[in-house]
């Protein structure tokens, strides 16, 4: 005898929700995602994964940034790069974050990683004190794809549960999404291949913060 197996239906993983649409946002999946099953656990691309450095006019110092790595942590937006103590070959620099706040110091010629940023500031003709350099993180797209702890761009944070299956294998696609204010099935939700446990867990704690609360 053949064995079928249903597949998960349209908002089946839906246990109450707000008035109206309030719970529900039109999304778009992004491109490359693939088959997604309604209940999927979704994170929303904010980060893109590229950064590019712009020298402060007037810099008296010549030394440049090199590659930038952008990892999970990483903000979009401008980050402000200042030297605060000039020394030969070993200068020290200040690094701030878009939202204002100090992400860490670092060292002319050392490799620097701190806030979901990683790269070596060269020296060349010294730096003086005030020199810097503007490091710019391309936002995401803001689509969505099916959450993972591992990633770096922002869908490392689970923020939406799938109400309905798609495919965005080939093209990037609309769907409804439950986005705040709603119970969900826990034996219902439908994980990315690499979601273990313990990132099961902090997704449903993720989804708690947007007043998802699954149960």
């Amino acid at each position: 005898m053949t064995t079928y197996t249903e597949p998960y239906r349209d908002f089946e993983a839906l246990l109450s929700e707000a008035p109206g649409t309030l719970s529900r946002e039109n999304i778009t999946i992004v491109l490359g995602a693939g088959e997604l099953a309604a209940g999927t656990v979704l994170g929303k691309i904010t980060t893109g994964s590229s950064a590019t450095a712009t020298a402060f006019a007037g810099n008296s110092g010549t030394g440049t940034v090199g590659t930038i790595t952008v990892s999970a942590g990483a903000q979009h937006g401008t980050y402000k790069l200042v030297i605060i103590e000039p020394a030969t070959d070993a200068g020290k620099f200040q690094l701030e974050g878009p939202d204002g706040k100090i992400v860490g110091t670092g060292t002319v010629g050392a490799a620097f990683s701190k806030g979901g940023l990683a790269f070596t500031l060269a020296d060349a003709t010294d730096f003086i004190a005030g020199d810097g350099f503007d490091i710019v993180v391309a936002a995401g797209s803001g689509s969505y794809t099916a959450y993972d702890d591992g990633l770096a761009n922002g869908a490392q944070v689970a923020v939406a549960v799938l109400a309905q299956s798609v495919d965005a294998t080939s093209s990037a696609v609309s769907a409804t999404a439950i986005v705040r204010l709603a119970e969900v099935k826990k034996d219902a939700l439908q994980w990315h291949t690499d979601v273990d446990s313990t990132a099961k867990s902090k997704a449903y704690a993720d989804l708690a913060l947007v007043n998802i609360v699954a149960r």
